[in-house]
């Protein structure tokens, strides 16, 4: 699933992008991502993966991941073609929801495009030429602020339309919280599996059955799918071990027809 970074120039883009991959996974973990200099794979932050890992002595511990895609700058007019604007629609329509970088702070050695500091305007005018180039993604704004500029970061929040965050990327507030919100606008949760070898977090979509969650390990998951062992997190947390939690009868049998949830782990019969 990819996140694409938008918006003007000089509003912080690559900056953002720059602090988002500094915390890249490494690309040998998942060799169906095409790596280049503009796309980053990123953990999902899950205090939870690292418990669950403990606790089965893992020698190995993969987060869930989003894709960012660092997109041209948007001018006005780009659904017309000008600036890159072609270059810019294509990119953005194979990306799965928007990340609209909106910039707040001020710096007068960075000019901005339009020569003035004004989100909400710049927010009008990145939606109309989505909306003219017929792109209507999920977006999730996010607003570049500064410590200085958290005077106007407050006045604008109550009108700011959607789902947003605030981040410095210079000093790298607010990025964990981007990643989770950017997983959560596309409507993706976490499952787990967990042994000796590797605990990992898989993505599903938010009311996946059991075999289309098991896709995301291996087609067999989900062909030959024929039940499913599930304990939810907090159960085999409270337990303290498998083996206490099956003492309990916490680890379910689940069929075809079970909807996956949020932290459940998962091992799949075939």
């Amino acid at each position: 699933m990819k996140i694409g970074i938008v918006g003007l120039p000089n509003v912080g883009k690559s900056t953002l992008f720059n602090a988002l991959t500094k915390q890249s996974v490494p690309a040998e973990n998942y060799p169906f991502c095409t790596i280049n200099p503009s796309i980053g794979i990123v953990p999902v932050p899950d205090e939870r993966l690292q418990k669950l890992s403990e606790l089965s002595h893992s020698k190995k511990t993969i987060p869930a991941i989003v894709e960012f895609v660092d997109i041209a700058g948007l001018v006005k007019g780009a659904s017309e073609g000008e600036g890159l604007g072609n270059k810019f629609l294509s990119h953005i329509r194979e990306v799965d929801a928007v990340a609209e970088v909106v910039r707040v702070f001020e710096d007068k050695d960075i000019i901005h495009v339009h020569e003035k500091v004004d989100p909400l305007f710049d927010i009008e005018i990145i939606n109309l030429e989505l909306e003219r180039a017929g792109l209507v993604k999920p977006i999730l704004y996010v607003l570049n602020s500064s410590e200085a500029a958290e005077n106007v970061t407050e006045k604008i929040k109550d009108k700011i339309p959607g789902r947003f965050v605030v981040v410095d990327p210079v000093f790298g507030t607010g990025i964990a919280q981007l990643i989770v919100e950017a997983y959560a606008l596309l409507d993706l949760i976490s499952f787990f599996t967990t042994g000796e070898d590797e605990t990992r977090a898989w993505t599903t979509r938010r009311g996946s059955t059991a075999p289309e969650a098991g896709k995301a390990l291996h087609t067999d998951f989900r062909d030959k799918f024929i039940r499913a062992e599930v304990i939810h997190y907090n159960k085999l947390m409270e337990a303290g071990s498998y083996i206490a939690a099956r003492e309990r009868g916490w680890v379910r049998t689940e069929g075809k027809e079970y909807i996956v949830q949020d932290g459940d782990i998962i091992e799949f019969k075939i």
